[in-house]
């Protein structure tokens, strides 16, 4: 059974840092690309940043040089640091692991609160 298993969200004023993680089992994380989405209230689930196996990044430009996407292929984990927060990344956080070579096997978390007060 595949699990993907986030923490790290919570409550932070504007400026503050979060680090999330995501770990995973029952699959093998290196066939799959590893990546970070966030819903807020009333909008579509965004890509924020994902990450290959071979530890090639792609970021949203809303989070750019703010965020930062890694893994550790060892530990099956990846991470998200979130730096400078601000109020419009208040959002739930949701992990996605998506095979590398078939996008249609993909697998979610349940999803991490993130907060960011003003």
């Amino acid at each position: 059974q595949v699990q993907l298993v986030e923490s790290g969200g919570g409550l932070v004023q504007a400026g503050g840092s979060l680090r999330l993680s995501c770990a995973a089992s029952g699959i093998s994380t290196s066939n799959f690309r590893m990546g970070w989405y966030r819903q807020a209230p009333g909008k579509q689930r965004e890509l924020v940043a994902d990450i290959t196996s071979d530890h090639v990044t792609n970021y949203a430009d809303s989070v750019k040089g703010r965020f930062t996407v890694s893994r550790d292929n060892a530990k099956k984990t990846v991470y998200l640091q979130m730096n400078s927060l601000k109020p419009e990344d208040t959002a739930v956080y949701y992990c996605n692991a998506k095979n590398r070579w078939v996008a249609t096997i993909a697998y979610w978390g349940q999803g991490t609160q993130v907060t960011v007060s003003s």
